[in-house]
């Protein structure tokens, strides 16, 4: 059964409004042509209570845009979270750049990739006059205790919602279990994503061969090789250029996730240019861990450590400004991956795989999450609301933080 409200007067996930078709060359599976006042506004709330990282990002994206508002269908929420994970640098904000670009077009995708970004980088950089100020982080273990669960929860209603729509053959369902069990055994994110794209691909390619002026769409696929080297030489010149430059280089080259991120920034500002300490490295790492939007944002938190404000705004607008070229690209090339019969069977493969590691950081999140009664009964409320309402994920977090803190303060 559907979801979509029919007093709702967005149509619902899938669907346009007729005479929507956009001579300029909307696509038909953006369905709706949107304000971008309403783009704002939508990745400014996500980006003020999206904490937990890429994935949950992901989860909280899905049940705002697909299950509350259908802006867009399932299969093509997940069509979407499948492509971003070819290019390099922050899944979960990329995913908000496309969304944008697939409700306003080009305004949109500047609107959203930007109302995603602002509230943490507006966050970490006062966190980070406070760390230089003061010389510590203010203590954030109550608000974690009782807001994790809750992320843990929305992501597994994620998992659950995206499942049919992902796993549409018993093949497929097997490749998902195989890619989750390589991720679980250490085997790098990148490397389980192109395995199950190619895997896919092969199983298609055996059963009917493509025709050579089929083959168009794999162009798409050198898109997953631009993470191969460094795009900028190192960086020469006064300290901001350096870090401007950086920063650019990192985010223009980095698949993964932040314990990815962890390891570049380590070879650049602490082993090779010594300009933090390595203590310096995981206070910042953990700033990014706590607070809200994307975990990119530990490159904020770096800026203004090296350089005082206008290093925190140098190495925020760097680290991102890559995805939004990448995704603009990427904006050419999405349809006809699922237009082609044979690249279908690629995306399909990918958005197994994506779904996998998404249960794989659930898993992990949650055995360290999950620690006792309350925690426990905290995800499985949350999973019950999330499942019988249409509650904004909002009030889940704030409940969250106010369980945490009390929790910590009678303790």
């Amino acid at each position: 059964m559907s979801e979509h409200d029919p007093a709702d007067p967005s149509p619902a996930p899938g669907e346009g409004r007729p005479g929507d078709a956009d001579p300029a060359g909307q696509d038909q599976h953006t369905g709706t042509s949107g304000s971008v006042r309403e783009v704002a506004l939508m990745f400014l709330k996500l980006g003020t209570i999206a904490f937990g990282g890429p994935a949950a990002h992901t989860a909280m994206m899905r049940d705002e845009l697909v299950r509350r508002r259908g802006w867009v269908s399932d299969q093509r929420f997940v069509d979407l979270m499948g492509a971003t994970n070819l290019i390099p640098g922050p899944n979960s904000t990329e995913l908000a750049i496309h969304l944008g670009y697939d409700r306003a077009r080009w305004r949109g995708l500047i609107a959203a990739g930007l109302c995603f970004i602002l509230p943490a980088a507006l966050i970490v950089t006062a966190l980070a006059w406070a760390y230089v100020t003061y010389g510590s982080t203010p203590a954030a273990e109550g608000l974690l205790y009782g807001i994790v669960p809750v992320v843990i929860a929305i992501i597994a209603h994620a998992l659950f919602g995206l499942l049919r729509t992902v796993v549409k053959t018993i093949w497929l369902g097997a490749l998902a279990v195989a890619a989750l069990a390589a991720y679980l055994l250490g085997v790098n994110e990148l490397l389980v994503l192109a395995a199950g794209a190619l895997l896919a691909g092969a199983a298609r390619a055996m059963r009917r061969p493509p025709r050579p002026d089929r083959m168009q769409g794999v162009l798409a696929a050198p898109l997953l090789t631009l993470g191969g080297s460094p795009l900028f030489p190192d960086p020469t010149g006064g300290q901001l250029v350096q870090l401007f430059l950086t920063m650019l280089k990192i985010g223009s080259v980095l698949y993964g996730s932040g314990y990815v991120l962890l390891a570049f920034l380590r070879g650049d500002f602490v082993d090779r240019l010594g300009w933090i300490t390595n203590q310096q490295l995981i206070d910042a790492v953990s700033i990014g861990q706590v607070t809200p939007g994307p975990v990119f944002t530990t490159a904020t938190f770096l800026g203004y450590v090296i350089a005082g404000p206008i290093g925190a705004f140098l190495a925020t607008v760097a680290i991102f400004l890559p995805s939004f070229v990448f995704v603009g690209l990427l904006t050419k090339i999405t349809d006809k991956l699922r237009s082609s019969e044979w690249t279908s069977a690629l995306l399909d493969g990918l958005n197994a795989a994506a779904l996998a590691l998404m249960a794989g950081v659930s898993f992990q999140l949650g055995q360290t999450a999950i620690i006792d009664w309350l925690t426990a009964g905290i995800a499985v409320v949350t999973l019950v609301l999330l499942w019988k309402t249409k509650l904004n994920n909002a009030w889940f977090i704030a409940g969250g933080a106010l369980i945490g803190l009390a929790h910590i303060l009678l303790s």
